[in-house]
């Protein structure tokens, strides 16, 4: 029993517990149901959540496990909200044309539908031919493919080239902002064939759902985020245990080390970073029908080292540790953000929490890393930590020394 997966990280049980109640709970009380506590808007935001600290484990899993602070994980994020996107657009912009050129005289033919399905995405930028990037954009199969291939290929690319030179430290993570930074400055000029700067819009009408309203299918989002958020704590709980989560973490205490006792480092880290990167592609493609649209400015730098923030505030190192880091600034900007957070009025001058969320979050940062370095998640680690056996000595025979069953690991 003590070599299983759910002894080795006991945390799974617990959180696959917290998140089947939460789950069962917002069901119960959504508009959908019928209870209409939790509304339409705010499950969204709550499903937008759930898909955040999917790639905030996977960043936590890349850096706070690994040690490759990668400042471009958002990207690989963006990029599957893009890949599930063109097929969105394209599905829904498809059925308004079949339905437009119903009434025409002669039937149109195939590449008439083409060139109007092109003339209607691509008009905002002048164009009506497609791009070669959207050759498989007609079909949801390869494009859910792409969810997980592109990032994960782009991943494989960029860490063996960047591991292979033995880049580490701080420059790696300059290179993996300079690859986003890259990225975002491309997918904003029009002829990338991603409609620069207006993005992808329009994708919470999900084809062929036309007759549900958004109250369902947010429900059906909800869940899916949770779903996925469920297998990829697992996942990485697995990543983690046993022999390879101890090589990967000795790696980030001294890598020197590891590869002089004849490990391929280089290997280990490269698989984590691409195994990340396509986790973290789902969870963009899960995230964007919810938000309903996806621009460049998603992907720029930024973004990525927000996520960093969230693992660090969550307790870097602790899987569930970065849950509670993105879900806890996710919620807390929406509501800073959003309005409904009070002004404050000083007399001299009113705090708009519009305008000063940042700052806060930037305060936050720098007072968790001074003053509490494992995070939200070190206290859950203080408050489950047994306390040792209050005995001197070594294991041993004699009188007060600790007995071998009283020197097991808690």
């Amino acid at each position: 029993m003590k070599n299983t997966l759910i002894a080795r990280n006991p945390s799974i049980l617990w959180f696959l517990l917290a998140l089947s109640v939460f789950t069962v709970s917002v069901t119960v009380l959504s508009e959908a149901t019928g209870f209409g506590l939790i509304s339409t808007s705010f499950l969204k935001t709550l499903g937008k959540t759930l898909c955040l600290c999917l790639v905030a484990i996977a960043m936590d899993v890349v850096w706070g496990y690994c040690g490759i602070l990668s400042l471009g994980h958002f990207a690989f994020f963006g990029i599957g909200g893009y890949a599930i996107g063109m097929w969105l657009m394209y599905a829904r912009t498809e059925a308004i044309v079949q339905t437009s050129l119903q009434a025409s005289v002669l039937p149109p033919t195939p590449q008439e539908v083409t060139d109007a399905i092109g003339s209607q995405i691509f008009g905002v930028v002048g164009s009506s031919d497609f791009p070669a990037i959207w050759m498989f954009s007609h079909s949801l199969p390869l494009q859910l493919l792409a969810v997980v291939l592109v990032p994960g290929l782009l991943a494989f690319v960029f860490g063996w080239l960047a591991f292979r030179s033995r880049v580490t430290g701080v420059y790696l993570s300059i290179l993996t902002q300079a690859m986003t930074l890259a990225l975002s400055l491309y997918l904003f000029q029009n002829d990338t064939g991603l409609r620069g700067n207006n993005g992808l819009s329009g994708l919470q009408n999900i084809p062929g759902l036309e007759d549900r309203g958004q109250d369902i299918v947010s429900l059906w989002f909800f869940w899916a985020s949770a779903l996925a958020l469920g297998l990829g704590y697992v996942l990485f709980a697995y990543v983690v245990s046993g022999k390879f989560g101890s090589v990967i973490r000795a790696i980030r205490d001294n890598e020197a080390r590891v590869r002089f006792l004849g490990y391929h480092v280089e290997q280990y880290k490269l698989f984590v970073f691409t195994l990340t990167a396509m986790v973290s592609g789902i969870a963009g493609a899960l995230y964007y029908p919810q938000a309903g649209i996806i621009n460049p400015a998603e992907i720029a730098p930024i973004a990525s080292i927000y996520l960093a923030v969230w693992v660090a505030i969550g307790g870097r190192g602790r899987l569930y540790g970065a849950v509670i880091g993105a879900a806890l600034v996710s919620l807390l900007s929406s509501w800073f953000t959003g309005g409904s957070a009070p002004n404050i009025n000083l007399g001299f001058y009113v705090i708009k929490w519009t305008d000063w969320w940042l700052v806060l979050l930037g305060l936050s940062f720098v007072l968790v890393t001074l003053f509490f370095p494992k995070g939200i998640g070190g206290v859950f680690d203080a408050i489950a930590k047994k306390k040792d056996p209050e005995r001197q000595g070594d294991f041993g025979p004699d009188q007060g020394a600790w007995r071998d069953k009283e020197g097991e690991p808690s």
